[in-house]
């Protein structure tokens, strides 16, 4: 009876992980038969021998698996020089730039090692954050303009289960199926699900365009107290990117939000983490962050602030924002009560912002325009990208419209009745 029962469950969880790859290559990134590229930590080989699988069904022929091993990561940060792990391949990026030149589809499967790099230099860290971005800049840069098809979603680990269910007995299970239960995997037609859910960010960020406001101001009981401007022609934008070839593709699964590029010059005040973030498989914990004319002038944290210094340092503009994104607290993601230690998950929880490059798709032409250019029109320009949360359950946003009116956006932590 027990190996009966087992088998059982395990037939269960296998038939959801077909069915996540799935909805992952077909309706996520929408593959036909161009080559495929999937990133991936190497604990979750089996998965992505499931994926494969999908993938050859659909007449996909050529797969590059992209193995990310942080444990191989953290020995040689502890052992070898900064120069001497450059020479390794786990750092270099630059078949990133060959399957872009393919027209590949971009599967990102994230995983977390939480705690894993506390004992490594944070300027090591951020030294080899900066050259792995260098080595796959075409890749970045394809992606701007619209031409990449990429997707990321979330698979655990071991160690990232046991952190976020320490009495499970079973606790990879229970993380595979809280990814399910959010990612709606468990539901009878998730594709379906997930459109009407699109549609609702789509008329949000619609509603949100139509005002073209100046600046948005926060607050909230933490102490945060915020301001930020928007650039001339910005649009507000869902996790549904259209591409140049008009293939849609939903970047972020899981996804809540609608977000814009402000115009990095503006940011004024402090902002409050309201999670912790993860970042290189370190955690920064109870973090504040002070802008003055955009640019981060102070930051301090509980836990890693030195972490959170080396973060800021990384790569010019750095420590400018990119991003400001609009979370509802009441959010599938967040009434879950889980603090997921995986950004992907954690910004749909929250109003985010991130410090670092800008989406060029958030003002008008931005795909077609120069980077430099955009630059000029207030869109940080940055090698690096990094979200973390602000959202709380009291949190005001109020929008300014270039003629002075005051438009609530959201009160006690969710949208207004105008822009639900």
């Amino acid at each position: 009876m027990y190996i009966m029962l087992n088998r059982k469950k395990g037939d269960k969880m296998n038939d959801l992980k077909k069915k996540y790859a799935s909805v992952l290559l077909k309706s996520c990134l929408k593959v036909e038969k161009e080559p495929l590229f999937i990133s991936f930590n190497a604990e979750r080989l089996d998965f992505v021998r499931i994926v494969a699988e999908v993938a050859y069904s659909m007449g996909v022929t050529d797969i590059y698996f992209d193995i990310v091993e942080p444990y191989l990561k953290h020995d040689a940060l502890k052992n070898l020089s900064v120069e001497d792990c450059k020479k390794l391949t786990l750092w270099n990026r630059s078949k990133w730039n060959e399957y872009a030149r393919k027209g590949a589809s971009f599967l990102m499967l994230a995983s977390e090692t939480p705690g894993l790099m506390a004992d490594i230099d944070p300027n090591k860290i951020k030294e080899l954050v900066k050259y792995s971005n260098e080595t796959r800049k075409e890749f970045e840069e394809m992606r701007d303009k619209s031409l990449v098809p990429w997707c990321i979603a979330a698979v655990p680990t071991i160690s990232w289960a046991k952190t976020l269910f320490p009495e499970s007995a079973s606790p990879l299970d229970d993380l595979w199926m809280k990814i399910f239960e959010i990612c709606e995997i468990t539901k009878d037609n998730p594709e379906d699900i997930w459109n009407r859910k699109i549609e609702v960010l789509d008329g949000r960020a619609k509603k949100l365009n139509y005002y073209q406001f100046k600046t948005l101001k926060y607050k909230n009981s933490l102490g945060t107290d915020f301001e930020i401007g928007l650039p001339i022609n910005h649009i507000w934008a869902s996790g549904r990117e259209q591409l140049k070839s008009k293939r849609e593709v939903l970047c972020n699964f899981p996804t809540e939000e609608v977000f814009i590029s402000p115009d990095y010059r503006t940011a004024n005040g402090i902002v409050y983490a309201s999670k912790p973030l993860s970042y290189q498989d370190n955690i920064i914990e109870n973090f504040s962050v002070i802008f003055e004319n955009g640019k981060v002038v102070e930051v301090h944290a509980e836990k890693g602030e030195q972490i959170l210094k080396a973060l800021i340092n990384t790569c010019r503009n750095m420590d400018y924002l990119g991003e400001v994104a609009l979370v509802e607290y009441d959010s599938a993601i967040s009434k879950s009560g889980m603090v997921f230690l995986e950004t992907l998950f954690d910004e749909n929880a929250a109003c985010h912002i991130a410090l670092g490059d800008s989406f060029p798709e958030c003002i008008k032409d931005g795909p077609t325009t120069d980077k430099d250019e955009l630059y000029k029109l207030g869109l940080n320009k940055c090698d690096n990208h990094v979200d973390f949360m602000i959202g709380t359950k009291d949190l005001s946003i109020i929008g300014i419209t270039h003629d002075n009116k005051e438009i609530k956006i959201f009160e006690n932590g969710n949208f207004t009745s105008e822009f639900k």
